[in-house]
């Protein structure tokens, strides 16, 4: 045993055994099918895993976007989080595809080639309608869906309603089940799959860029269209797909009760309630036992996540997403169940140490930058549109702009437009001096609305 460095490494134990949960379940079915079927019918071990991983997901999700506090740093910890190990397997994937050793999902040879691509490079695919490259990619859809409802509560700053939310979508979820027991975007719906994930892009984008008013719409948009996909797209219907949902906002629950920002009588109300309304929208005994017991083990891990847990175990936890997204891709190239498994182990971490962690690192630097105060350029002697003038801007040069002279009152250098530039809202309102003194504050690394209201009270 070793010590416990981290408050989270409970969660990577979690994981850490949730995904070979996974890959059991299918391997065993391949390789061992006569025994497996005898355990599949009283638990479904594979929707144990998913069910585990799904509520390690709502814990940690908000977690990690209230700790940044900027919605343009979480879709590019996302972005880089995910894809690169994405865009690999998928490439393995077509690569055995193409040499006869994989199966992809049944379908997706009817569907338009971009169609197929959008969709599943968007991780919209199950509930867009399309089949998936790899058939464990379902998961993703779900995922993404949270992220989109998370990025809207936050941008609202409802997030903190967790635990009503996971309440409401549950009980939603068990009328919804019976009244839309199928997906309403089906699989010929092509046109609507397109629009489904194109929207997804651009609210998405238009939050990564924008500022202010836009970008709060843009991201109240893209949560609307999170829980649109999930109640319309879900292809175990709307009940089940809303309980997914619904257990992940009650992992978020449990989260805000350990922070103390909620009660712990609302999150243990939240949990149950998403067990009961999932055991009665369940359509089969070993979907429901999987629900109940996912829900188990996560709150004994959670009573035992100040203790010491196995560095091996906690380094599966690590390289978790490999072995999740991996593994289908072995099932016709190793011959028996031992090999396969220590196939899975050797290239989930290779996969780690030589996809993942390579994309993490690139976007840790690129969110450092973008958190990176911006530089005084006045003092630096630099225009605000980047030109080095000789003198710096204090020399009051002429710059010849269009065919005319303009002075530096009139040029870029001008402060209203520099207030424009460096967001600081209502500066058109503000004095000449006053936009003087709150982009200096700026410059130094303050945030705008602080040194907009400092300069307005020393002026």
């Amino acid at each position: 045993m070793a010590a416990n460095p981290s408050r989270l490494a409970w969660l990577d134990v979690l994981r850490g055994i949730a995904a070979p949960a996974v890959a059991l379940h299918h391997s065993a079915w391949t390789f061992v099918p006569a025994v497996w079927g005898v355990v599949d019918r009283r638990v479904d071990v594979g929707t144990w895993g998913v069910f585990v991983f799904f509520l390690v997901s709502g814990y940690i999700i908000p977690a990690s976007l209230e700790r940044r506090g900027d919605l343009r740093a979480f879709w590019t910890g996302r972005a880089f989080r995910l894809l690169p190990l994405l865009l690999a397997a998928l490439a393995l994937a077509l690569l055995l595809a193409y040499a006869g050793v994989f199966e992809t999902s049944p379908g997706l040879d009817r569907r338009p080639p971009p169609l197929v691509a959008l969709a599943n490079l968007t991780m919209l695919q199950e509930l867009i309608g399309v089949p998936s490259v790899i058939n464990v990619m379902w998961t993703l859809s779900y995922e993404m869906a949270f992220y989109l409802m998370t990025a809207g509560l936050f941008a609202v700053r409802q997030a903190h309603r967790s635990a009503p939310i996971a309440v409401v979508l549950a009980v939603a979820a068990v009328p919804l089940g019976l009244l839309m027991p199928g997906a309403t975007i089906n699989g010929g719906a092509g046109t609507v799959a397109v629009l489904m994930a194109v929207a997804v892009i651009l609210v998405i984008v238009v939050t990564v860029t924008a500022n202010g008013r836009l970008r709060t719409a843009a991201a109240v948009t893209g949560g609307l269209l999170g829980l649109a996909l999930v109640i319309l797209g879900s292809r175990i219907g709307a009940g089940q797909g809303l309980v997914i949902a619904a257990m992940m906002f009650a992992g978020t629950a449990v989260w805000r009760a350990e922070q103390g920002t909620l009660r712990p009588l609302w999150a243990v109300t939240a949990l149950l309630t998403v067990l009961v309304c999932g055991v009665l929208v369940a359509d089969e005994p070993a979907w429901a036992a999987a629900v109940l017991l996912a829900a188990g083990f996560f709150a004994l891990a959670f009573r035992l996540r100040h203790r010491s847990f196995p560095r091996w175990l906690a380094h599966l936890g690590v390289i978790s997403f490999s072995l999740y997204l991996l593994h289908p891709l072995l099932l016709r190239v190793v011959p028996n169940l031992p090999v396969f498994f220590l196939v899975l182990l050797v290239l989930g971490h290779v996969a780690y140490r030589l996809v993942e962690a390579p994309g993490q690192r690139l976007g840790r630097r690129l969110n450092a930058h973008l958190r990176r105060p911006r530089k005084n350029r006045v003092k630096s002697g630099l225009w605000p549109c980047g030109r080095r003038v000789r003198g710096g801007p204090a020399a009051l040069i002429p710059v010849r702009r269009r065919g005319r002279v303009m002075s530096e009152a009139q040029d870029l250098h001008d402060p209203g437009r520099q207030g424009h530039e460096a967001d600081v809202e209502g500066s058109s309102k503000m004095t000449a001096e006053q936009l003087r003194e709150a982009l200096a504050r700026v410059g130094k690394g303050e945030d705008t609305q602080s040194a907009k209201a400092e300069a307005e009270s020393d002026q």
